[in-house]
C-alpha cells in the first residue's frame, strides 16, 4: 500500500497542499521531510507521539527525516489561545534541546540512504541580523494574512507581543532553510500548525520559486470529548523520570473501548489486518482488553525498551496476584505502587488493618476487620486472617514496601520509611 493511502486509512491526513501532487512527488524519487518540536519543557509528551511515529512510518516508506528541535523557536514559543508564554532563559532551552534530541532518537534510524538527520534552527537563526531578517523574511509576509490566524485573532483583545506574533516568520524560515540546505520538500505536523506550515510553503514560493508540500494530522481527542494525553497526575511525558514506564503503560492500558481502535490506527505500527483483528477482539471480548494491552506493550517497548516493558507487564500482573512481587525491581515496584496509591509510615510496628486503611483500600479499621474475616484481605498476595497482626519487617518487599489488596481488584501500597 502507498504510504499516503496507509496514512489516510489511519486517519492521519486532515489537510494537505494537494495529495495527488504529493503522491506524484513521492513516486518520483527520495523525498526529504521535516517535523519540528519546540523545547518549551524538559520533555515531549504523548501528544507529540503521533508525529514521531508518523515520521517513522514515512522513513520506513523510503522518505528521509529531518528531526528539528527548535533551539531558536523554543526561546519564543508558538502563540497560545490564552496568555503570553513565559520565555525561558537560553541556557535552559539549550539543555532541553539535548533532552528532546535524545527522546526522538528511538523513533527513527540514523543509518542508510534515508537516515534521519537531527537539526537545530538556532544554527541559522542566530546568524541572521535584525535588518537581514526584516528584509529577507519579513518582506514576504502580508500583515493582514498574519492577523487572520485564529490564534492571533483570539489574542488581539487580551494582547499579543510582537515576539509571539513573529513566530510564524521564524517557522517559515526554518522550512526555507531546510529546503535550501537539505533539499527538504515536505513538512508535516499537527492540525494546529496548519497556518504556520502553509505560511512556510508560501514563503518558499515567494522567495525562491520552489514548490514544496505539506500535510497535517488531526489532533487526538478522546471519544467523550475530553483532552487526550492527561492522566490524574497531569501530562503523560515521554521522559521516564517525569512519567514512569509503568505509568506510561497504564495510560494506554486504561484506554476506553471507544478510543482504542482509533489509537491503534494512529500510534501502532501494526498492519491493517492486525489492527482489524484487535478491533474484532474488542467487540467480542471487551473485558480481556487485548487491544489495550497490545498497544501499551508496543508503545512502551518502542519508548523504553523490551526489558523495561517486561518488568512493567510483570508488575501489572503481580499486583493482582498473578505473579511474584519479590521478583520485581524496586524502581518498577515503587512506580506501580505510586500509581495505585502509596501510603507512608514512619513507625515500624504497622498492623495490617492500619496499612489497609491508610493505603485507601478500605475506609476504616472496622472495614479492614470485615474484609479479613470474609477472606478478602491480602498482604503481598498472601491472605491475611488477623488484621490486628503487626507486619514483620522481613515481610516487606525490598525491606520497605508492602502491597495491600482487598478482593481481586482493589490494590494499593505502603512504604515504611522510619
Amino acid at each position: 500500500m502507498h504510504i499516503l493511502d496507509d496514512l489516510a486509512w489511519r486517519g492521519l491526513i486532515q489537510d494537505s497542499t494537494g495529495i495527488d501532487a504529493l503522491r506524484e512527488h513521492i513516486d518520483a524519487g527520495q523525498v526529504t521531510f521535516y517535523i519540528g518540536f519546540d523545547p518549551t519543557a524538559p520533555s515531549l509528551h504523548v501528544g507529540h507521539l503521533m508525529q514521531l511515529i508518523t515520521a517513522r512510518r514515512l522513513q520506513q516508506a523510503g522518505l528521509r527525516p529531518l528531526l528539528l528541535v527548535g533551539g531558536a523557536t523554543g526561546q519564543i514559543g508558538d502563540p497560545r489561545e490564552v496568555g503570553e508564554r513565559i520565555m525561558n532563559p537560553p541556557e535552559v532551552v539549550a539543555g532541553w534541546v539535548e533532552k528532546l534530541r535524545a527522546q526522538v532518537a528511538p523513533f527513527v534510524t540514523y543509518d542508510g540512504e534515508n537516515g534521519a538527520v537531527p537539526v537545530n534552527n538556532l544554527d541559522w537563526t542566530s546568524e541572521m541580523g535584525v535588518v537581514e531578517f526584516l528584509r529577507d523574511v519579513g518582506k514576504h509576509f502580508p500583515v493582514s494574512k498574519m492577523l487572520a490566524r485564529d490564534v492571533v485573532k483570539s489574542r488581539l483583545e487580551s494582547g499579543i507581543s510582537f515576539t509571539e506574533f513573529s513566530y510564524q516568520l521564524l517557522q517559515s524560515n526554518d522550512f526555507y532553510e531546510l529546503n535550501r540546505r537539505h533539499g527538504c520538500t515536505l513538512q508535516f505536523g499537527g492540525s494546529d500548525q496548519w497556518g504556520n506550515i502553509t505560511a512556510g510553503v508560501d514563503f518558499i514560493r515567494r522567495r525562491s520559486g520552489a514548490h514544496v508540500h505539506a500535510f497535517v494530522s488531526p489532533l487526538v481527542t478522546k471519544a467523550d470529548g475530553t483532552k487526550f494525553g492527561k492522566s490524574e497526575g497531569g501530562a503523560v511525558w515521554l521522559d521516564a523520570e517525569l512519567t514512569s514506564p509503568y505509568a506510561f503503560y497504564q495510560f494506554w492500558v486504561n484506554s476506553g473501548d471507544a478510543d482504542v481502535v482509533r489509537y491503534l490506527k494512529c500510534f501502532s505500527l501494526k498492519s491493517h489486518e492486525e489492527i482489524e483483528e484487535l478491533e474484532r477482539a474488542t467487540a467480542e471480548k471487551p473485558a480481556a482488553r487485548l487491544a489495550q494491552k497490545a498497544l501499551a506493550e508496543e508503545l512502551t517497548t518502542l519508548l523504553h525498551g523490551a526489558e523495561e516493558t517486561a518488568h512493567v507487564v510483570a508488575a501489572s500482573q503481580a499486583l493482582f496476584g498473578r505473579g511474584e512481587l519479590a521478583e520485581l525491581p524496586e524502581s518498577t515496584l515503587r512506580a506501580a505502587l505510586v500509581e495505585a496509591g502509596l501510603a507512608e509510615f514512619t513507625k515500624p510496628d504497622v498492623t495490617v488493618a492500619e496499612a489497609m486503611k491508610e493505603s485507601g483500600v478500605v475506609a476504616s479499621l472496622g472495614e479492614a476487620r470485615r474484609a479479613a474475616k470474609e477472606g478478602g484481605a491480602y498482604l503481598n498476595n498472601v491472605r491475611v486472617s488477623d488484621p490486628a497482626a503487626v507486619i514483620d519487617p522481613s515481610d516487606l518487599l525490598h525491606g520497605r514496601y508492602g502491597v495491600i489488596r482487598r478482593g481481586k481488584k482493589t490494590v494499593a501500597g505502603f512504604e515504611v520509611v522510619g
